[in-house]
């Protein structure tokens, strides 16, 4: 089935209820996208956003389960297709973060991170490939930190290498489909993830970095989603795009 960009796009959020994904189903909702927002632990926050996005006269549906669990996003984008009637663009932004020195990081937070980050990835780009209508959407979320190598960042940056890596492979793979895949990497970004466990002189030192001196926005980055996932994007596929002010 084919989809025109006359009629609405539906689109499926995971990490939704999070600070650059709540951005995301904010931009795409006001764009009217109905939007499924995925959560894994943060049900209330979820289905306040759905509540927020009707009142504002668009279509939402609050969806849980564990990226990493093919059974759990399976049922996830099921529910989604019964709702919508179909599914056109997916933004994977779910991801966890654990910061430590190589020598001093927890296997077991290693395996958090790979697990969430590199075979949830996976699993929700397999379940996009199998049902995105033509014309659609796969958005995956990498990092910057790639290009900057920062300290204690070794497990979260191995992760989104990863993901790169199957972000290019994918859209690859989908030739003759008519759907892009494409990877985020946002700089530092003024959210909960980010913020966590880091003192004010830090958080004022990565803001200073950038030709811009700030840090980004939740906005900003969903801006950059929206474009991606409407009708003047469709040009752009098989990228990585640094989304950080021109830290590098």
């Amino acid at each position: 089935m084919s989809v025109t960009d006359a009629q609405p796009r539906v689109a499926l959020v995971t990490g939704g209820s999070g600070g650059i994904g709540r951005a995301v189903v904010r931009r795409l909702a006001a764009a009217g996208h109905p939007v499924a927002v995925h959560y894994s632990g943060s049900k209330d926050k979820a289905e306040a956003l759905v509540a927020e996005v009707v009142g504002n006269g668009g279509r939402a549906l609050a969806v849980g389960g564990d990226v990493a669990d093919e059974r759990e996003m399976t049922a996830a984008f099921d529910r989604v297709e019964a709702e919508f009637g179909g599914l056109d663009v997916v933004v994977h932004t779910a991801g966890v973060m654990r910061l430590a020195p190589v020598a001093e990081l927890d296997l077991a937070d290693f395996d958090e991170v790979q697990r969430v980050n590199v075979r949830g990835t996976f699993v929700v780009a397999q379940q996009a490939a199998r049902r995105l209508r033509r014309g659609g959407a796969l958005i995956n979320f990498s990092t910057s930190v790639l290009g900057l190598q920062f300290p204690t960042y070794g497990a979260y940056a191995a992760s989104k290498g990863a993901v790169e890596a199957l972000t290019l492979v994918l859209a690859r793979e989908l030739r003759g489909r008519d759907v892009t895949v494409n990877a985020i990497a946002p700089g530092p970004t003024a959210t909960p993830l980010f913020l966590e466990g880091k003192d004010q002189d830090t958080v004022d030192r990565l803001a200073a970095q950038p030709p811009l001196e700030r840090l980004g926005t939740p906005e900003d980055i969903a801006e950059l989603a929206a474009f991606l996932a409407g009708p003047a994007g469709r040009w752009i596929n098989g990228q990585n795009i640094r989304s950080n002010g021109g830290i590098a």
